[in-house]
């Protein structure tokens, strides 16, 4: 059963902290846990990775993932899988609709490819995943960085497999929450793009809960 925010009670939640707009946030789910990302605002864009707490080198795969569902897009009841195609978290709840899973982390390298060569400068999401991991300090580094998750980011795909970047269609107050399986390593960067209308061009804060039932 989904619970509005009130109904969770204090005890139960083990975190719960606001990631301001553009900033990276790093944090272990624990199995049995649920995690669930509120758009505050709404049409934020949250690029989202996961890996195995307890061995970093099994993480979250999107080719498993989409193999597995038969389908592009992440919604309830979608199982998010690893690379040894374990299952890593379950989409539990989500107001949204849908969620990305192919248009990729924004980089210096495409903001330039995408936009002009003055934006190569500009924050990214790559840029906070790399900045969360030497905060983390566990030995993991860029090589760690693999295929995101965009949570509330809207990518339509035509029929031809063309990508485009779309206005959102989240609202303030929506959320995605996921059910950890294991316990999980989760690295997310509250993406910063003012170039494309996934933030609609004004990036805004989100919030992270996780309790136990």
């Amino acid at each position: 059963m989904t619970l509005a925010t009130e109904e969770i009670m204090p005890s139960q939640i083990v975190h719960r902290e606001t990631v301001k707009a553009g900033d990276p946030w790093m944090h272990v789910v624990k199995a049995g846990e649920t995690f669930r990302i509120v758009d505050l605002e709404g049409n934020q864009a949250v690029d989202t990775l996961f890996y195995n707490a307890n061995n970093t080198e099994e993480r979250y795969s999107a080719t498993d993932t989409i193999k597995s569902q038969g389908n592009i897009y992440l919604t309830t009841g979608s199982v998010l899988r690893s690379n040894l195609g374990n299952p890593m978290l379950t989409i539990t709840a989500d107001t949204c609709g849908r969620h990305d899973t192919l248009g990729g982390a924004c980089s210096a390298e495409s903001n330039t490819v995408r936009y002009s060569i003055d934006k190569r400068h500009m924050h990214s999401c790559r840029d906070s995943f790399l900045v969360a991991l030497d905060k983390w300090d566990h030995g993991m580094s860029k090589r760690d960085l693999s295929s995101n998750i965009n949570f509330f980011m809207n990518v339509p795909v035509s029929p031809e497999g063309h990508l485009d970047f779309d206005d959102g269609i989240s609202a303030p107050g929506r959320f995605v929450e996921m059910k950890a399986e294991m316990d999980v390593l989760v690295l997310v960067s509250n993406c910063p793009q003012l170039n494309n209308p996934c933030n609609g061009y004004n990036p805004t804060p989100v919030e992270m809960l996780i309790w136990q039932e």
